[in-house]
């Protein structure tokens, strides 16, 4: 019932005179390329997933004057802190109004064109020009005394959905 071939054993289904009709390389290699195929699928969403993970995210930190180097050190320390590299996992797009109040509602505008994935201020006047202008990206600030008697805020438990959060609560 079995013979040997140079292929390798073969079910001789006809007679041991003819070979088979099919050899048996032949369906080795579609199972192979099946297996293939469905791990192929398999693992495609998770490297996919895998690449968004490697996400450069934009900051971008909003101060009414020029930021003195240790403000953007401890900045900067704070990300290492966290495992974010700049330039690699992290990018900071400093904005400064140069004591100009009225600046800020332009710095917020052209932080959004630049697609940041968060604003940071330090002002309640910074906070009030990020807020007229984006009610989609989020808003980090501190150094203001009562975000909720300043209508910053609903809440400190609750800010305002995702998007403005203040990250020191009052004391």
């Amino acid at each position: 019932m079995w013979a040997r071939s140079r292929l390798g054993w073969c079910a001789s289904w006809a007679s041991a005179r003819l070979p088979p009709a099919i050899p048996c390389e032949v369906p080795m290699r579609l199972i192979g390329l099946a297996v293939v195929l469905t791990v192929s699928f398999i693992l495609a969403p998770l490297v996919a997933e895998a690449q968004q993970a490697g996400k450069v995210w934009r900051i971008g930190p909003t101060l009414g004057s020029a930021a003195t180097a240790a403000t953007e050190d401890a900045f900067r320390q704070g990300l290492r802190e966290r495992g974010y590299v700049e330039g690699r996992d992290v990018v900071v797009d400093w904005r400064f109004a140069e004591g100009k109040g009225e600046r800020l509602p332009e710095l917020a505008a052209e932080l959004l064109r630049l697609k940041v994935d968060v604003i940071v201020t330090l002002a309640p006047a910074a906070v009030v020009a990020a807020q007229k202008a984006t009610s989609d990206t989020p808003i980090v600030f501190t150094m203001v005394d009562d975000p909720v008697a300043m209508r910053l805020v609903h809440s400190l438990g609750r800010p305002g959905g995702e998007h403005h959060r203040p990250c020191d609560p009052p004391e």
